[in-house]
């Protein structure tokens, strides 16, 4: 049986029964009010309750499982266990379990606990140190915890509180049996926290697998829609995104951007280079001190800098009428982030402009915004220039190239290729110089379901193309048998198409 929670919700923090660390971990934050999900879910999971929440990311859930865990294991404090940890959170993809992994670290600063995080894509060798020595809590993906128990680095015999985040998440990327294979292996008595932003049957199923009479907790997030915000999405290289960030931001109608990146390093770089090029920009993150951050945000307040850099955690609180564009330089992980982020522009009755940079690696977080907000992001018609008139200019000087290059006759043996001009001598000083390429023309003869395909271009060799050089439209929106015009760039195995557009 499922119960719903209907205690009077919280008003406060000091409310719950929690322990000095942590009331002081909170003050630091300056967290004061709980949200609809901390105010729900943090009674029931002190008093030992399983929970099955229904909340999306950016509603403040992390803290609604971290707090319960971090209260228990700190009046418990216990020395941790070598392999054997007291709690596991189980995420999607190692950039949420990253992000788990901090908020135990900011709300657990002042308590003798150890966390580590457990994810794929880099070596185990300091994730299996980092077990041997001992955590009592485990942030881990569902692939690689798999592998680490399989070889013995991880036994779940001693565990206690049990976390499935995103499980409908899980079930999008195909971990349903891996997450069934962690379970067989938890301990009969334990305490588990289900959380899932959607509860299709099969998540309905696996909850009833996973817990013992839960509390119900179902937080309806606010509006996905933002107002009076256009919005336009650039599908563009990871390597082409510095370039267009700096063509976006010399454009005339960018008074005031807030520039968004995915890590702290990023927003530090980026920041960086910008200034390098002649922009004036400040990062603000997490690891900067409040006087700094304090600074950086005044500056940008009183528009002596143009360009503010953020993470998303340091972006919090930021309320600052007059930003024009927000640029979503890296694509959030969380697709709520995103609704957060654009709406720090068309603030006091004002218009705003949120721009997505979308490389090949970000589509699919690109399309859990889409189905967050229920619509598609339109795909931005035109770069980005130093004014409009200027950017008129260049999509006319582009078109007439363009038109010029098609109108000119191909050799047979040509696929668009660039010829090798000059001596050895000028080559060598041209080399790592972009070759100046002519636009080809061809038909799409194959689109595959993994991101890319194949231009026929009557050479009798057909030409390779990534979904990341498609411009225009997305690449999903292709069909067999249309004709685009492209350019021909070196891909790791070889001559392959750019800049492929449909005429």
């Amino acid at each position: 049986m499922t119960l719903c929670f209907q205690e009077r919700p919280l008003k406060s923090f000091e409310e719950l029964d929690l322990i000095a660390p942590l009331r002081q971990a909170l003050l630091d934050e300056k967290y004061e009010t709980p949200t609809p999900i901390q105010s729900q879910t943090i009674p029931a999971a002190l008093q030992e309750r399983d929970v099955l929440g229904c909340a999306q990311t950016g509603t403040g859930k992390t803290a609604a499982f971290a707090l319960p865990i971090l209260n228990r294991l700190g009046e418990r404090n216990r020395k941790a266990l070598p392999n054997r940890p007291f709690v596991l959170v189980l995420a999607p993809t190692r950039e949420l379990a990253i992000q788990i992994g901090e908020s135990f670290a900011t709300y657990g600063r002042h308590l003798r606990l150890r966390h580590a995080l457990v994810y794929g894509g880099v070596s185990q060798g300091n994730q299996v140190k980092a077990l041997n020595r001992g955590a009592h809590v485990l942030v881990a993906t569902p692939g690689r915890l798999l592998d680490l128990m399989n070889q013995g680095h991880i036994e779940l015999e001693n565990l206690e509180m049990f976390v499935l985040d995103e499980a409908d998440r899980m079930l999008d990327m195909g971990f349903l049996p891996d997450i069934k294979r962690v379970i067989r292996h938890l301990p009969e008595q334990r305490q588990s926290l289900f959380f899932s932003a959607t509860l299709p049957p099969k998540i309905i199923e696996l909850s009833k697998q996973l817990l013992k009479n839960p509390v119900s907790v179902n937080v309806t997030p606010k509006s996905t829609t933002v107002d009076k915000i256009e919005q336009r999405v650039f599908f563009v290289e990871r390597s082409g995104k510095q370039e267009l960030l700096r063509s976006t931001l010399r454009s005339a109608d960018v008074e005031q951007a807030l520039v968004f990146t995915r890590t702290k390093r990023g927003a530090n770089v980026l920041a960086r280079q910008l200034v390098k090029h002649g922009i004036q920009a400040t990062a603000i993150h997490g690891n900067k001190s409040q006087n700094a951050r304090q600074r950086a945000l005044e500056a940008f307040r009183r528009k002596q800098v143009r360009v503010l850099v953020a993470t998303d955690v340091a972006a919090r609180g930021i309320d600052i009428d007059g930003i024009t564009h927000v640029v979503n330089f890296d694509i959030p992980v969380e697709p709520e982030s995103y609704v957060h982020r654009i709406g720090r522009t068309g603030r006091a009755g004002a218009e705003g402009v949120a721009l997505t940079f979308c490389c090949a690696r970000e589509r699919r977080e690109l399309q859990a915004i889409e189905r967050l907000i229920g619509q598609k992001v339109p795909v931005a018609k035109e770069l980005p220039g130093p004014s409009s008139e200027g950017r008129q200019n260049g999509a006319s000087q582009q078109q007439a190239a363009n038109n010029s290059n098609a109108q000119r006759p191909t050799p047979a043996h040509s696929t668009g290729t660039p010829t090798r001009q000059g001596s050895p001598k000028q080559r060598r000083q041209r080399k790592g110089k972009p070759w100046t390429t002519r636009i080809s023309e061809g038909t799409i003869k194959r689109i595959t379901g993994k991101g890319f395909g194949f231009i026929e271009n009557g050479t009798g060799k057909d030409m390779f193309f990534h979904s990341s050089s498609v411009e225009g439209m997305r690449f999903e929106e292709l069909n067999v048998g249309q004709r685009v015009s492209y350019s021909v760039g070196q891909g790791p195995k070889g001559p392959c198409a750019k800049n492929v557009r449909v005429i």
